[in-house]
């Protein structure tokens, strides 16, 4: 169980670049090396920077996002993840106000008494500090101002009343004079200054195009940059100020998120026993919701994880695979050399049992990737691009497959630098109806392939729609929906 009054803090900033995965994932780590079960969250779609939150407080890291799960999930999903704990900390996005653009006139419309502040604000940072009633610690990257840094701070604590900016960590701190012009200006700001980061070019994590590298792709590294971050954070915040901070959160009155519950009666129970699940994982594969294992696990299925760069098959008695998204392209070679496993994953799509796949996932089952054999179970070759695909999606399944019934709806988030050619299968996986109509993915027999990342907490059906297909053996029936 989990106490309602659990502490907890968001670790939130001005803007993107200014600290905030340094600083939560040293606070996770510091606290966790003093004895405290510390639950990690990350507001938004990340999946890299949950990773070193994990390896920071051995719990998994779970993400908060209000346009993928919708803000009524946010609170019961934070206490679920958390339970057992005894702090919590929740790693923002973007800049503390930041959120997606609207989709529909319900959510641009400014709530009553917000005037502009709130229009726009979901999935933002502000909007899961207000979800959760969390108190939030700012990170600012203090590196070139002194006294404006008050300003600036005073902003953030008035723009919006019902987030409670409670304190203020200064990163990039050049030198004592620089700390002690800054301190003077916050001094009537009425925030208070919880810590204090100078600059150092230690401890910092290797990059590539869609942001850090992922823990397990550079385990003995990460370890390593993480107790560097833990030792940073303890030599300058006040760690006894920040856990008291956080024990002033107030009671959530919220019903934590359980699998089960959310499958509804009947959940566990499949026609013909209990089917394997294979979930691709390792390095290649890395991106996924904690949540997804959980659901599968809840609708019945036994989930076994495998890794496509070192396993040359699947998982004895496998009946369905989900394959997530994660970098293949920087494995591609590796990834083709595994012609059995290659040959399996093939032999499992033929055979019509359930195979869903996400961006990566999708990739693998292409013809190709960078012109290195993948394995041919979609009519596709995929190859790299300078471009960026990002963004929230919103999308309707136009037919029943082994993941979703025609009609169901979901929202999703897409993040790659990849493209498919030709691009067009047996039938779409989705058709998008926001930002802009287009179909897109492969429905093919049992398999269910897209570019788009959906958070499966916001649609349990697709969990137990997967389940059941792979307990049944055989590819759903399927109708068609005009769109």
């Amino acid at each position: 169980m989990v106490s309602a009054a659990l502490p907890r803090l968001v670790i939130a900033a001005p803007s993107s670049g200014s600290g905030k995965t340094t600083v939560a994932t040293g606070l996770m780590a510091a606290f966790a090396e003093a004895g405290l079960s510390v639950s990690p969250h990350k507001v938004g779609p990340d999946y890299i920077d949950p990773g070193y939150h994990s390896l920071a407080t051995g719990r998994p890291g779970r993400n908060l996002d209000a346009y993928l799960c919708g803000p009524e999930r946010i609170a019961p999903l934070f206490l679920h993840g958390a339970a057992g704990a005894d702090l919590a900390v929740v790693e923002g996005v973007m800049g503390l106000f930041d959120g997606a653009a609207p989709v529909t006139a319900r959510e641009a419309r400014p709530s009553k008494g917000g005037g502009g502040r709130r229009a726009g604000e979901l999935s933002s940072t502000a909007q899961v500090a207000k979800l959760l009633r969390a108190p939030v610690v700012l990170v600012v990257d203090a590196s070139s101002q002194s006294r404006s840094v008050a300003a600036l701070v005073h902003g953030f604590a008035s723009w919006d009343p019902e987030v409670r900016l409670a304190g203020v960590i200064l990163n990039k701190v050049g030198s004592d004079r620089h700390e002690e012009l800054l301190r003077d200006a916050l001094g009537s700001s009425g925030v208070p200054v919880l810590g204090v980061l100078r600059r150092t070019e230690q401890a910092r994590t290797p990059s590539r195009h869609l942001g850090l590298v992922p823990v397990a792709e550079r385990r003995a590294e990460a370890l390593e940059s993480v107790a560097a971050l833990a030792a940073r954070v303890r030599e300058g915040c006040d760690l006894e100020a920040l856990l008291a901070l956080a024990r002033t959160a107030p009671e959530l009155p919220d019903t934590p998120w359980d699998a089960a519950a959310e499958l509804g009666p009947g959940a566990g129970t499949t026609s013909s026993g209990r089917p394997l699940i294979a979930v691709a994982g390792g390095a290649a594969f890395t991106f996924s919701y904690v949540e997804h294992a959980e659901l599968l696990a809840a609708a019945g299925a036994e989930v076994v994880p495998f890794d496509p760069l070192r396993d040359e098959q699947l998982p004895p008695g496998t009946r369905g695979l989900v394959i997530g998204g994660g970098f293949p392209e920087v494995y591609a070679p590796d990834l083709s050399a595994n012609v059995p496993l290659r040959a399996a994953v093939a032999a499992l799509a033929a055979s019509g049992a359930p195979v869903a796949a996400e961006c990566a996932g999708l990739l693998y089952l292409s013809r190709s990737l960078d012109g290195k054999p993948m394995c041919g179970v979609l009519p596709a070759d995929a190859r790299m691009t300078e471009r960026l695909t990002l963004g929230y999606r919103e999308a309707v399944a136009l037919e029943d497959n082994a993941l979703a019934t025609a009609g169901t709806r979901v929202r999703g988030h897409e993040f790659h630098r990849t493209t498919l050619e030709p691009g067009a299968g047996e039938g779409p996986a989705w058709g998008v109806t926001h930002p802009a109509r287009r179909v897109e993915g492969f429905v093919s027999g049992g398999v269910h392939a897209s570019y788009l990342h959906v958070h499966w907490a916001a649609e349990p059906s697709l969990a137990g729609r997967l389940v059941e297909s792979a307990a049944l053996g055989v590819p759903p029936g399927r109708g068609a929906l005009a769109v």
